[in-house]
């Protein structure tokens, strides 16, 4: 087999912090940005990698079989960031914390040895998203 992934997704509650965050703080691309019916859909990727991106979309779109409740419970849990998150890696853990840490990023974590023998750090982003850096070594 030859599979690759190709998109996440990731809910956001308000596109243009989502927009700034990731574009901005993390230095992703944007290789889409659509609107319908009051909605946004934003596309983001690491430079140099065009084959690997995340969807910054609307929570719980209408429509799409999430009851009431249910899109209730979804934004309550973006809102604790217990919801949905994205594991990242670089090369560089502390250059890329303090980048993350100076753009004023909520820090989770610091730069950590963690038992399993990874070192990471974590931050949310606006939406309340998880996200985890790993340092590749």
């Amino acid at each position: 087999m030859d599979i690759t992934i190709h998109a996440s997704f990731l809910p956001h509650t308000d596109p243009d912090a989502s927009l700034a965050f990731y574009r901005d703080v993390l230095g992703f691309e944007v290789r889409d940005d659509v609107g319908y019916e009051g909605m946004r859909w934003i596309t983001v990727g690491p430079p140099g990698q065009p084959g690997t991106s995340i969807v910054l979309e609307p929570p719980a779109v209408p429509g799409c079989g999430v009851t009431d409740e249910e899109r209730r419970m979804i934004v309550e849990m973006m809102a604790k960031g217990t919801y949905a998150g994205v594991n990242l890696a670089t090369r560089d853990l502390d250059g890329t914390f303090a980048r993350l840490q100076a753009g004023d990023a909520e820090v989770v974590q610091e730069p950590t040895e963690q038992p399993y023998g990874a070192r990471d750090c974590a931050f949310r982003d606006p939406a309340g998203n998880l996200i985890r850096i790993q340092e590749l070594r």
